[in-house]
Order: structure tokens, then sequence, then C-alpha cells
């Protein structure tokens, strides 16, 4: 099947580019017209914040909420109370109530923004209504805001977007990163291959898959709510498999054509051999990321979504798109021809030395204790760094010092308190209409939640339209991502409000983006163990099927355990702990929220599943050959070490590419991928895979005959003559 595909594009190579570069075109034209839309909306079905925002709903609320632009002026100028000041800050707001998508402005100087006015004077915002969701916000509603804003900013008042805003002015494009990404792929591969359009087709083939995958996932965002990260994370990977997936092709494709295949049959038997490989690993990766919907939350769907539509395209275009451009380019990229051996040099009868991969795999058999308890020792520290692991909160105080969402987070803090930039909002639902705000059920209520610890203000009662709902914002003393204000959590919704409401027959719930978070992280570790052991029995049963051996897949996902257990290590030092924030542009210690190493176990294993398929299929080709383990395993080292570590250097190179966003998270991913890409490409494929596959010699291959009996016959390792036999049938003449 799949070298008739390969043939079929290689026959029609221009056909198969050209409708590839039409669906890049039509995606781009679509994106131009419906627009890229994300969102930071988190929704955690069953949990109280949830119901605190359902509750909510009883109120007219604009479709963001108040978004905040805070207004600064230094403290030996002159302040915002001044008359100067206040005639500017309110044509500001007529301004601003002018302009497209706003509903209303709240100034500082109103009764209702009265609490908008630091006690300094020096520090306020303007609270900005606009009938857009969060989603829709752009950098270009942003830009619009701030053109308004030149009456405060002409009479020396600094204005910084905050909330949504600041995400939507911070948002960057990607393009930097991939350039860098894409750069250093194409210095690997010049090293490798030493013809520039031989370095060039992978790089050609994954930015065609990246550019498609990033418009559909911006597309994707109208339909289901997307993360900004998302979009950020799918590149990253998708960049990388792309970039792998052609690399482990075209090196089977120019193996072809120095042994003398024609070009169509070469593109063929590189499809339904490596192509083959490619499409198995990549469907691991995809299965990984499919566990993720265990997780029973839209946030971790969608960060699951947009990477595996990445993958997905990126195997896609290196089955189709990758064949019509070898067939395009034929004999341009062939290897050039190895200068012959001089006789005089070496006796007829020695055999040739070992050299490279082929070297090491020799020592590392020829000594397999050593160098799997040295493999072992050197995954202690990360694993014991690792078990340190704990999730935690972002707020805008973990943003990259300079950027609007860290200056106005900043100067919020510093003049109303660190708990104003993530306030608590508790709804309560009453069985019958209040009277007005001095109902006892309301006022009651409203006395407990201002006599809890931990609490700077309580704002007034809001009651719905039908009396029914009533809602206060709660001020918390500290930081969101403070562990306090998580524990002020806990203790409004276990000690303070029931006690109130029982007397009542009414129910209330704690809500905000602190309350979120937290929901979110106590429900990933709940079903972080189901995760888990969906992705290794997923690991598991995807290698079983591909080699027939149950101690080889069981191995695998225990070794990929290691790569896994150091990539959390480095998170937990680097982030947790502070020891790498300078030199990653943080301020200090950044919490690790919950979602960030759930998704990064899943993306993880996938990717290690792509080394393990390549390197195993090498190793059961030579076992089934010739019957000999030891030497099958040094066959297959050496044959896939070179690639192997190529590839897993490239995508190392596009993941690190990506520290240079702001984004704490975005710089998470990139350290930690490549982290467990360096050391699963190095220690574990060229360490500890070979020596426990020594050290089990033939066990590797037992196969209970029941099991035997039940599994598939799917052969990932693919001969050519299989292929041949199957695939170089001319086509039919079809009369015209």
């Amino acid at each position: 099947m799949f070298a008739t595909l390969g043939r079929w594009c290689a026959r029609r190579p221009k056909r198969v580019v050209a409708a590839w570069l039409l669906l890049l075109v039509g995606l781009a034209a679509a994106v131009g017209v419906l627009g890229s839309a994300t969102t930071e909306t988190v929704s955690i079905p069953g949990s109280d914040s949830q119901a605190a925002h359902d509750a909510a709903r009883a109120f007219a609320d604009s479709a963001s909420g108040r978004q905040p632009l805070v207004l600064h002026t230094p403290p030996d100028g002159p302040p915002l109370t001044s008359d100067r000041a206040r005639g500017a800050v309110q044509e500001t707001a007529r301004a601003l109530a002018a302009r497209d998508h706003v509903l209303a402005v709240t100034t500082p100087y109103e009764p209702a923004g009265s609490a908008a006015l630091a006690p300094d004077g020096h520090t306020a915002y303007l609270a900005v209504e606009l009938d857009l969701a969060g989603r829709d916000i752009t950098a270009e509603v942003v830009h619009d805001l701030m053109d308004a804003a030149e009456p405060a900013e002409a009479a020396g008042i600094e204005v910084t977007p905050g909330g949504n805003l600041a995400e939507a002015a911070d948002k960057k494009s990607t393009r930097r990163s991939e350039v860098i990404g894409l750069a250093a792929a194409f210095a690997v591969l010049y090293l490798g291959f030493r013809k520039p359009i031989a370095a060039a087709v992978p790089l050609a083939t994954a930015v065609v898959g990246l550019g498609i995958s990033l418009e559909v996932i911006g597309l994707t965002g109208h339909l289901t709510d997307m993360p900004s990260s998302g979009a950020t994370i799918a590149a990253m990977i998708g960049l990388g498999v792309g970039i792998d997936y052609s690399l482990f092709c075209l090196t089977r494709f120019r193996e072809l054509l120095a042994t003398g295949r024609q070009i169509e049959d070469a593109a063929a038997l590189t499809i339904g051999a490596s192509g083959k490989a490619v499409a198995f690993a990549g469907t691991a990766v995809i299965a990984a990321l499919a566990s993720l919907a265990l997780g029973g939350l839209p946030l971790l769907r969608a960060l699951a979504l947009a990477p595996g539509i990445a993958v997905l395209v990126a195997m896609a275009a290196t089955l189709t798109l990758l064949p019509a451009l070898l067939s395009l380019l034929g004999r341009r990229l062939a290897p050039a021809p190895a200068p012959a051996p001089d006789a005089a040099d070496r006796p007829q009868t020695s055999p040739p030395p070992a050299r490279g991969w082929a070297r090491i795999a020799r020592h590392v058999a020829d000594r397999p204790w050593r160098y799997l308890l040295a493999g072992l020792a050197f995954f202690a520290l990360p694993a014991l760094a690792a078990a340190q692991l704990s999730f935690g909160q972002l707020d805008g105080g973990d943003k990259s010092p300079g950027t609007a969402g860290r200056t106005a987070y900043d100067r919020l803090a510093s003049a109303f308190g660190p708990g104003v930039n993530g306030p608590l909002q508790v709804t309560g639902t009453l069985p019958k209409p209040a009277s007005g705000p001095a109902d006892p059920a309301v006022t009651a209520v409203g006395g407990a939640l201002k006599d809890t610890g931990g609490v700077a203000a309580v704002g007034p009662a809001q009651l719905s339209p039908d009396g029914r709902t009533v809602r206060w914002q709660v001020t918390p003393t500290t930081a969101p991502g403070d562990p306090r204000t998580a524990a002020l959590v806990h203790r409004l919704r276990d000690s303070t409000l029931p006690p109130v409401t029982k007397d009542t027959g009414g129910q209330a719930h704690v809500g905000g983006i602190p309350a979120t978070q937290l929901d979110l992280n106590e429900r990933l570790a709940q079903r972080l163990p189901a995760v888990i052991g969906v992705v290794l029995a997923i690991a598991g049963l995807l290698l079983l099927l591909a080699f027939r051996s149950p101690l080889v897949a069981a191995k695998a996902a225990v070794l990929n355990l290691l790569s896994v257990a150091a990539a959390y290590g480095v998170l937990t030092a680097l982030f947790q702990w502070g020891w790498g924030a300078a030199p990653l542009g943080l301020g200090g210690p950044v919490p690790i929220p919950g979602y960030v190493p759930l998704l990064m176990f899943a993306v993880l294993f996938g990717l290690s599943m792509d080394y393990e398929v390549f390197l195993l299929s090498a190793v059961r080709e030579a076992w089934l050959a010739g019957g000999d383990n030891r030497g099958a395993v040094i066959t297959g080292l050496a044959r896939t070490g070179r690639i192997i570590t190529s590839a897993a250097l490239i995508m190392v190179c596009v993941f690190l590419g990506y520290l240079l966003w702001d984004d704490p998270v975005v710089k998470m991913f990139g350290i930690g991928l490549a982290t467990a890409v360096a050391l699963d490409a190095t220690v574990v494929r060229g360490l500890l895979v070979p020596t426990t596959m020594v050290l089990l010699g033939k066990a590797n291959w037992w196969l209970p005959p029941w099991l035997d009996r039940l599994l598939p016959q799917m052969h990932i390792e693919g001969g050519e003559e299989e292929v041949v036999r199957t695939s170089s049938v001319p086509e039919p003449v079809r009369n015209t």
C-alpha cells in the first residue's frame, strides 16, 4: 500500500506539488478572511469554579468582562488627581468609547470606578468593556485602543494594557524561532548530505506541512477553545517531526540511488519501507496525544489536538509530497560516488575497520553491563529532582520583564496589593429572590467573607436582575500564584461559605482565575495516573504489534520513562527552583502548571517511539536475515546511529529556538523537549537499548505461540524484495 502510494506520487510529481501548494494558499486565504482565533479561557466541567462561572451568566456582563488599561505617573510627577491628568484621562475615556467594539469605559473618577484609583494617586486603571470574547481580541484591537490613549500619554501618563489586552499585545509570531530552527537544521543536513539541494528537501517538506498545520489550527480555534500556546507547541513539534521524517526517508532514497535503482523505483521503495515506519511512528505520537482526552478537560484536549494536527500533516507530507519532490529532483539528490579503495593500502584478506557508530556499537556490545549501569546512573540525579516536581499556578508576575502583561501586573500589585491581579469571584444562588443588597441572606455571606483570614477586601454585593443570584469580588492579600491564595480558596469553600449558606438553603461557589487554576491542577493530579497508564499501554501495544516481542515492548516503555524523568528533573531545577531564571530571561523561580508535565509526557513518549521504531526496525531486519542477536544489535545501531543522532540534533535546535519567547510555558516545553530528545537519542538509544538487547539475547524475540496466532503481521521493517514485488507492476495503459 505504501509503495503503491509512493509510486503514484512519483509518477505525478507536478500534480502532487501543485495540490499541496494550492491547499496551503487556500487555507491561508481562509485564515485571512476569518482570522486565527485563540483564547485563554479555561473550563473545568464539574468543578466549583465552573459552577461559579455558570452561575455568573445571570449577570449582563460584556463578552470579555472589564479589561484594564493601567495608568501610571512617576512618583516625582503630578498625581492622576491633578486637573491636567484628570482632563487627559477623561478625554482618553471619551476617545476609547468612540472606538469599534467598545461598549463602555469606566474612569477612576466615577463612583463606580473609585476603587480603581490607588491611595498614592499615581496609579489607576480604566475599565474597558468590549463586545468581543477573549479569543477575538487581537493585537490590532489593542493597537486601536492604545491609539485612543494618546491624550493621556501626551500629558505624561504611561498607559499599559492589562488582562486579555496584554495577552494580545504580547503575542508574537513564531517566525523568528522557526527561522533559527530551520537555519540550524539546514546546517546539520548539509554536513550530513554535502549537497545544498539535498539539505533543502526535508526543510521544504516540513515548512509546507507546518504552514498548513498552523492554518488548520487557527481555523479550529473558531470551533473550540484553542489557547495561544497550543499553536506554538504545535509549530515546535510539527517542524521537528516534519524534518526528521523527511530526513529518514531521504536517507533511504539516497542509499537506493547509490545501488543503481531507477528514480521511480527508489521513491516507491523509500515510501514502502521508511515511509511505512514514518506512518507507524507518527500514528504512535497521535495515539499518545489522544490519550490526554482521559483528562476530561477541554484545555487538555485542545493542547493535544494542536500538535496532533501538526504530526498528522507532517506524516501526510512525508508520504505524498516528499516522493513527488524526490521524483522531480532525481539524481541531483544522489550521494557523490565513493573513491575506489587502494588495494596496496590494505591486504585483501583484512576486513575494513569499523568506524563511527559501527565502532561504538561493537564497543558497547562488548561491555554491556558496564554501559548499562553507567547509563542508569546517569539518570539518577535528574530522577531525584523530578521527584520534587509540584504543580503550581502562573500569573502575570511570572512573565518576562518588559512585556505589557508583566508591567501592568507589577504596577497594579505595587499600588493596590498583589491580590488585585487575581480577584476571586464568589457567586451565590438563593432559593428565593433577595429584597436587595441589605437582605440578611446577602449580608451574612458578605460579612463572613470579610472576616476570613487572607481576604484584603470584599466588593459590594451585586444582584442579578431576577434577584436569585448574588456576586462578590474578593481580593486576596496574596498574589494569584501564591500557595496561600490556593489555601484561601480551600478555606472559603470548606469553612467560610457552608455555615452561612446552610440556613438559607442557598449555594455559594468560588471562582476567578486563582480558583480555576487550582481546580485545574487538582483535576490533572487526579487523572495523571490514568493518562500515564494508558500512554504506557498504547506504546507497549504498538511496539508489540510492530516487533512481535513482549520483552522489547516492555523494555522500550520502561526506558522511555527515563527520558521523561530527566526532562521533569531539568524543569524542576531550572524553573521551580529557579536555577536557570536569569539565563532564561525570568525574574526568579516559576511554578510549573499541571498540564505542562502531562502534555510533555505524551509528546515525549510519542517522539521516543520514533527513534525506537527506526532503531528496532533495523535490528529486527538484521535478526531475521541472520539469526544472530548480538550481530543484529550491532548492525542496527551502526545503520541508524548517525541518522538518529542527526535527527535528534535537528529537533533539539528547533526546540531551543523557542527559548526566545517571553511565555514561560513555551520556554518549559522548549527546554524539556530538547533535554529529553537529546538524552533519548544518545544515552537511551546509544547505550541502554543495545546493552539490554545484548544481555537478553534471543529472549528479545521470544513470543508465546498463542500470542503469535493473535497478533496481525505488520512487518514494520519491510524488505525491499517484498516492496518490489507488490509495487513494480506498471499502470494499465488507458485508451484516449
